[in-house]
Parts: structure tokens; sequence; C-alpha cells
């Protein structure tokens, strides 16, 4: 007699009050984005930058930022994993930030950005720890979907493409910008336009 052993992954359900489910599989990633409504996230600037397609988030308009305020980890993270798939256009930016917190205007002041641009003109590519430990090199191509995962623990970030680490960072002792906070996607500008969906977070012990 052969016996076959099935293995299951679990799923948890958090519904809030306003009825938004995240869902927990048995690895720890909780989707953030339900792929129909922008349920726990927040819009600075230019809402209409955000819009909903085919269960994929749109990035398309002027300078906009979408903030996640929901139940997940009372959207306050400090060691986390956070990943998307991220598909680029050609000529586009956008970024996905760490350890901001929600302005209504301007570019986030708090946290680290980790930048998606594979074609844009500025030369900090996808997985660039923006502006302090930047990639050349663009580690993915624009019309075709890549995994960007971040992780944060303690005082280092990592970035992989595709499962591939493409950037480590260890953040200094003074002057360095993580502490804990929320994520965020970046619209940069009206000729950029980048899709994201599978929009997860993973929560690590402090």
């Amino acid at each position: 007699m052969r016996f076959f052993w099935l293995t299951t992954i679990a799923l948890i359900i958090h519904t809030t009050a306003s009825g938004q489910k995240n869902t927990a599989n048995g690895e720890g990633w909780i989707n953030l984005f339900d792929g129909q409504t922008f349920a726990g996230w927040k819009t600075s600037e230019h809402p209409n930058t955000f819009t909903i397609a085919d269960g994929m988030i749109v990035v398309f308009g002027e300078r906009a930022h979408l903030f996640y305020e929901g139940p997940v980890g009372n959207h306050n993270f400090k060691n986390f994993e956070f990943k998307a798939q991220v598909m680029t256009t050609p000529g586009s930016n956008s970024g996905m930030f760490i350890h901001t917190a929600y302005q209504e205007e301007g570019w986030p002041s708090k946290g680290y950005e980790i930048q998606v641009n594979n074609t844009h003109t500025d030369w900090r590519k996808t997985g660039s720890v923006y502006g302090v430990q930047d990639v050349k090199e663009a580690p993915a191509k624009d019309n075709e979907w890549f995994s960007e995962h971040i992780i944060v623990e303690g005082k280092k970030i990592t970035v992989k493409i595709n499962g591939k680490t493409i950037n480590e960072y260890v953040v200094p002792e003074v002057g360095g910008r993580l502490s804990s906070g929320t994520v965020a996607l970046q619209g940069h500008d009206p000729k950029s336009k980048v899709y994201y969906k599978d929009v997860m977070v993973k929560l690590l012990p402090d």
C-alpha cells in the first residue's frame, strides 16, 4: 500500500471592522492589497495617480504616494520583509518606501526609498537604496514582471530582485533613517507608468 502525504498552506483571515481582509499564508506573508480596493491605503497629493485594473495597482499621473495605513502590524513595521510583483514601462520611475510615514505632499521625508527604475533617465536603477547606496545597472527589464523583495533586520537593508540579492546596505549608527514605520508606493511623474501586484509583508521579530 502506498501512502501519500498531502500538505496544504493554511490561510488565516484577518477581517477588520471595515470589512477589509488580509490573508496570511503558512510562511507568514500577509497580503496588503486585496486586488479590488484601496482599503487600508491612503493617497497623498493626487489620488487619481493610483487606480486599480485587473487586480493590479496602476501608477500613472502626477507625483503622489500611496501609504499603507491598515491594521497589519498597526502599519508600523520595524523588522520585516516587503515584496511585490512589479512591471515598469519604458522610461518610467517609481519607488517602494520603508520606515516611512504618511505626509500630505512632497517626497516622503521619513525612511528610505528603494528604487523602481529600469530605463528612466535617473541613473539610480531598480534596487537602489536611493541616494545612499545606488545600483547603476538595471537588474530587470521593462514590460516584464519582476519581484522586488526588501528585508529590514536591525540596521541592515537587503534588496532582492527575482530572488537575487543585488544590494545590501548597513545603516550607520549616526545619521541613519531606520526606526520603524509604514510602507508606500511612489507615483513619480506624469510620464511614468508602473504596475504593482501581490503586495505583501512578513513581520519579523524585533
